[in-house]
């Protein structure tokens, strides 16, 4: 199985990841995931913005693809802790996510991911995590 039907496998098990519609586009080593607008993504229908739950959500899990695609693991890794800076509000479209292992020891990776609609230079959310990929 290559890297990326384990990455889809791996998607596919996840229930949330299966809600947000969640795909990845692999292209050599890069990795975006992408989470397609749907209606019920929406958190304040008022000026139709994603919800933020969602968002995180959606890090988190680009950034533990992004980790399984680097270490030599047989499992996701289990998040330590996480942080995520809302930027500012996901409009109603298509939201995507890169994330970069910035550190990857025996134990723990350290990730960064930002998401974006239509410009990245524009990131609506930002996250730096903690990540155990090798214990008990």
């Amino acid at each position: 199985m290559t890297r990326a039907e384990a990455l889809q496998a791996f998607t596919a098990r996840v229930p949330f990841a299966r809600t947000l519609g969640m795909r990845y586009d692999l292209h050599g080593n890069e990795l975006t995931a992408v989470m397609p607008f749907h209606e019920r993504l929406i958190g304040n229908v008022a000026i139709e913005a994603l919800h933020g739950g969602a968002i995180g959500a959606f890090l988190e899990l680009a950034a533990i693809a992004e980790v399984y695609l680097h270490a030599e693991i047989e499992h996701p890794p289990k998040p330590i802790n996480l942080t995520i800076d809302y930027l500012r509000s996901g409009k109603a479209e298509d939201l995507y996510a890169r994330a970069e292992v910035t550190k990857l020891g025996r134990r723990i990776a350290n990730v960064r991911c930002e998401a974006w609609q239509g410009e990245r230079e524009k990131p609506v959310a930002l996250l730096n995590a903690h990540f155990l990929v090798n214990g008990t």
